[in-house]
C-alpha cells in the first residue's frame, strides 16, 4: 500500500511540473501572439498611408506628357 502511495504522489509531482512547463508555453505563445499583432497592425496602418499617397498623387501609368507613342 505504501509504495503505491508513493507512485501515486509521484505522478503528481510529474503531473505538476508538466502542468507548469505547459503554463509557460502557453504564456510566452501568448507574448508573441500580442507582439505579432501589433507589428501587423503596424504594418497595416502603413500600407493604409502609402496607398493613401498613392491615391493622390494620380495614377501612375499614364505616359509623360511629351511621349508621342
Amino acid at each position: 500500500m505504501e509504495t503505491r502511495i508513493e507512485r501515486l504522489e509521484s505522478l503528481v509531482a510529474l503531473q505538476d511540473q508538466t502542468i507548469e512547463k505547459l503554463s509557460d508555453a502557453v504564456f510566452d505563445q501568448q507574448r508573441q501572439l500580442t507582439d505579432l499583432t501589433r507589428q501587423v497592425e503596424r504594418m497595416a496602418g502603413k500600407l493604409r498611408e502609402m496607398d493613401d499617397v498613392l491615391s493622390q498623387s494620380g495614377p501612375a501609368d499614364l505616359p509623360p506628357p511629351h511621349y508621342n507613342g
